[in-house]
């Protein structure tokens, strides 16, 4: 009937209005969609939903996508009215129809992606019910991941900001908890959108902060008292002195536990318990997010909101806090080898505004980077080493700021941010496998280094702290190496630093890479918190225990060499070097040095597992060649006449020529450097006795006097000369200074009793003189004992002639000319060092403030500057004069240049005028 009314009776619909079949309703064709869409609701709000008649929808608007356009519209709309009466189970078919078309319809997506995108704002929006919310959240998590380009970017993004406040709900509830979950699935597809399309969202920073702000703290870690004992973890943290108080580092060794790896999560393998769970999908967010982060830029991009969260919640501590858990775990599942990049992401946060005026948040920071090291190194050596640079920076800053602080508080946090950051730099280099790049970093900074007292002297003691961690990389990796030699260089220079205890931090630098002491048990790490003079305190020599370990290699090259076992006489190497029991009852006794409150300021750090193995190895040393040895005893020389020195800058120099001296031994050098080895302290000796010598106080002519028989006296016994050691201690008693003693190894060390601050006062002075007249006779009188044991002996120990010995000994000791005049000439120094205001030479560290460059440092300088007294005054001898003329030479070659430059500069006014 109806098609009859369509085409016969065109106008019977218009004219027949009781006829039900010939309305236009009814002469239209039943649409199919509208039928199976209102087959999929049930007749009553109570009955189930019909699944079948929802895939038989889908399945129509598959085979018919022209339709699915008003199916999509139908569904939207529907969706409207059951919000209005709050039909909840009609909308739960509502969006499981969208689910069944997005995954039915993928292609036709463009077709119904607006309605699906607007049912989801509307339920999101909806806050009178979280059942409505949790809908939207799983029908947009859905339809992310359905998603196959990059299509709907912006539309996926605008729902950020809505998602992520439904993740910070509070309450506890279980129906706030199902919806914080639903929202952080959600958030997690949002990270594997952008990690599947390569499109970092602009508030992604909220996402962070809402995936934090359900990250728990694993509860898995055990209390101290449950940690097993055979984890090679640091046991002692450093206690530190500062201005009479005792502060404990917070690094305690529960810190550097490493925590056990996490169980990676599937989301495809969750059950039900755990999908419910905010936690789990907080922990798959992060893991998404360190599949995002696969280069270094947007490593940055996550990392940058993760730490400003931190900040502002104060999670760094490491025991409480949440930092330790979150890095880790993202340390554990990084797969793409930017394990070093987090850990240098860490330290650099350190100048984040958030931190850099906050010692005790840097100091958490850092005591996390500690725990990170360790984890890395774990999984493999540490290549990349730049952090390592922003570390001493921050170090250096903050004994700079424990130098001027006025504040027992301020000095107590400081000082635990030095504590600090020795623990992680200790870490560090258990896993640096090269160490070349830190020697050229010192280097850099040594060149640079400030004439400025304070700056300075922060400056030299980062490096020195360094100097330690580099020390116990050399050790573990057991490589034999030369000294570097720019690194030695740029020593040389700060060893003639203004300031004096600069350059017994040199020393201090130079000694602890030449022949590191840590093959016992204690690690020594340098701890300098208030610059490098201290009170005196409770202290374990360091001396013995490298000595310990070196005379057992000397006793092992003299047996090879002679090829007989050594007798013991009075001066058997092995025997004068005690362990550690020997040396606490001789220090009972006097005998050995309790306290050096000047260059070995060190504070131990205990290692368990090395204190079980008893057994000694060979210690390791770094070479030394034969023009370094003739540079450092040129520059020892120069530094020991320098006019004022202090009795601690006397013990340094003492200990490095030592140092110096047993590299020597261990290696077959030539015969006159051996010989130029005794020449030095003979001349040493001779300027100590010279009355005439008016640049030097008669105080400091007993200290010269001092070092050099104690060097006279090792040199000996290195090269077992038994009766040249007897003869000496017949002549000058150990106890003639009273600021400066000789221990039973014969090494120069500063009294822990004496009163530094009298050292060279008049009444100092003419003590000293009297002594000097006394001993002068004496040791005049026994010259030429000292000479004929001197030349007998070295002419048995070298291939030398006697006259020849005895003409090289009766020779004052002159410096190396290319010490004193090659390209790298001490004479460089007034370019670096001694220009006392230069702002060029502060340009390792751009915080550095200019007023502080205004410390009187003159009288330093001058002593310094003036290097007449270098050359030794002695009647004329060819290598005597040929010094001088040299020096008279350079002077002429400058005077000439200048008047080169000056007659230039006229010919130039000339020529201008006449043109």
């Amino acid at each position: 009937m109806g098609f009859i009314s369509r085409k016969i009776f065109p106008a019977c619909g218009s004219m027949c209005v009781c006829c039900p079949a010939l309305r236009s309703r009814s002469r239209q064709p039943v649409k199919r969609y509208k039928k199976l869409l209102s087959e999929i609701f049930p007749k009553s709000p109570d009955s189930p939903p019909n699944e079948r008649k929802i895939v038989k929808l889908c399945e129509y608007a598959a085979k018919n996508p022209f339709r699915i356009p008003k199916i999509a519209k139908y569904l939207e709309e529907r969706c409207y009215k059951e919000l209005r009466y709050e039909h909840i189970k009609f909308i739960n078919i509502v969006t499981e129809a969208y689910n069944k078309l997005l995954c039915m319809c993928k292609a036709q997506m463009a077709y119904f992606a607006v309605n699906l995108l607007n049912v989801v704002t509307e339920l999101l929006d909806n806050s009178k019910q979280d059942a409505m919310r949790i809908l939207g959240c799983e029908t947009l998590t859905t339809f992310i991941y359905s998603q196959v380009d990059g299509t709907y970017t912006h539309s996926i993004e605008k729902f950020v900001h809505k998602v992520c406040k439904l993740a910070h709900e509070d309450r506890e509830e279980h129906q706030r908890r199902c919806l914080k979950a639903s929202s952080l699935q959600c958030l997690s597809a949002m990270v594997w959108f952008m990690a599947q399309y390569s499109y970092i969202f602009a508030a992604l920073d909220e996402m962070v902060y809402a995936t934090l702000d359900n990250y728990e703290l694993d509860t898995r870690i055990d209390d101290d008292n449950e940690r097993e004992p055979h984890h090679n973890w640091v046991d002692e943290v450093v206690r530190c002195e500062g201005r009479g108080a005792i502060v404990a580092c917070d690094s305690s060794p529960s810190n550097m536990i490493i925590r056990p790896q996490p169980e990676k999560k599937d989301p495809s393998l969750l059950t039900r318990e755990e999908i419910e769970t905010p936690k789990v999908w907080a922990q798959i967010c992060i893991q998404r997010m360190v599949e995002l982060a696969k280069e270094s830029t947007t490593l940055r991009q996550v990392l940058d909101p993760v730490f400003v969260y931190l900040d502002s919640r104060r999670h760094w501590v490491p025991q409480q806090g949440l930092a330790m858990v979150v890095l880790s775990d993202m340390l554990y599942w990084e797969s793409s080898g930017n394990h070093q990049l987090i850990l240098g992401a860490v330290i650099r946060h350190l100048d984040h505004k958030n931190v850099s005026h906050d010692p005790q948040l840097k100091s958490n920071i850092v005591q996390v980077a500690a725990a990170l090291a360790r984890q890395t190194r774990s999984r493999g050596v540490l290549a990349e080493t730049g952090f390592v640079s922003d570390l001493c920076r921050h170090l250096r800053k903050s004994f700079q700021a424990t130098l001027e602080s006025v504040g027992q508080q301020e000095s107590n946090l400081n000082i635990l941010l030095q504590n600090s950051i020795e623990g992680c730099l200790l870490e560090i280099a258990k896993g640096i496998d090269n160490a070349l790049p830190l020697f050229n970093m010192m280097a850099i900074s040594l060149e640079k280094l400030p004439s400025s007292g304070i700056v300075a002297r922060a400056t030299i003691g980062s490096l020195m702290v360094l100097a330690h961690m580099i020390s116990l990389a050399l050790i573990s990796s057991r490589s034999q190496q030369v000294f570097p030699e720019d690194l030695l260089v740029q020593l040389m220079k700060a060893m003639l630093h203004p300031n004096v205890e600069v350059r017994m931090g040199a020393h201090h630098i130079f000694s602890a890479l030449l022949i590191p002491s840590s093959s016992h048990p204690r690690h020594e790490v340098a701890s300098l918190h208030s610059g490098f003079v201290y009170e005196p305190r409770r202290w374990r020599s360091t001396n013995a225990s490298a000595f310990a370990s070196i005379s057992a290699l000397l006793e092992k090259l003299r047996r090879e060499k002679d090829g007989i076992k050594s007798e013991k006489n009075g001066y058997n190497i092995h025997e004068d070097f005690k362990g550690k029991d020997n040396m606490e009852e001789d220090s009972k006794q006097g005998l050995v040095v309790k306290s050096s409150r000047n260059i070995y300021t060190i504070s131990s750090i205990i290692d368990r597992t090395a204190a079980s193995n008893m057994v000694e190895a060979e210690p390791y040393i770094m070479k030394l060649t034969e023009d370094q040895i003739m540079q450092l005893l040129s520059g020892f020389w120069i530094q020991a006449t320098l006019s004022d020195n202090l009795p601690s800058n006397i013990e340094a120099i003492s200990h490095s020529s030592v140092l110096t001296l047993i590299s020597l031994r261990l290696k077959n050098i030539n015969d006159n450097l051996v010989v130029r080895f005794f020449q030095l302290p003979l001349s040493l000796k001779d300027i100590s006795l010279d009355p005439s010598n008016g640049t030097l106080t008669p105080a400091f002519q007993r200290s010269i006097l001092m070092l050099s028989m104690s060097m006279l006296m090792f040199a000996a016994k290195i090269y077992q000369i038994p009766d040249l050691i007897d003869l000496i201690k017949s002549i000058v008693p150990f106890d003639a200074d009273p600021y400066l003693g000789i221990n039973e190894d014969f090494q120069v060390f500063v009294r822990p009793q004496a009163d530094v601050k009298c050292y060279g006062f008049v009444s100092d002075n003419q003590r000293a003189s009297s002594l000097l007249s006394e001993l002068r006779d004496k040791i005049d009188e026994s010259n030429n004992i000292l000479m004929d044991i001197l030349v007998r002996n070295l002419s048995t120990i070298t291939e030398l002639e006697i006259d020849d010995l005895m003409k090289q000994l009766s020779e004052p000791f002159t410096p190396d000319d290319a010490f004193m005049f090659g390209p790298r000439s001490i004479l460089d120094l007034d370019h670096n060092q001694m220009t006392p205001y230069s702002k060029e030479s502060l340009s390792f560290d751009e915080d550095v403030r200019t007023s502080q460059l205004l410390e009187d440092d003159a009288r330093s300088e001058a002593s310094v500057l003036d290097l007449s007294h270098f050359i030794p005054k002695a009647p004329a001898s060819p290598s005597i004069s040929n010094v001088i003329n040299i020096g008279q030479l350079l002077q002429s070659v400058i005077s000439c240049n200048f008047l080169q430059l000056h007659a230039m500069n006229l010919c130039m006014i000339i020529n201008y005028r006449i043109f």
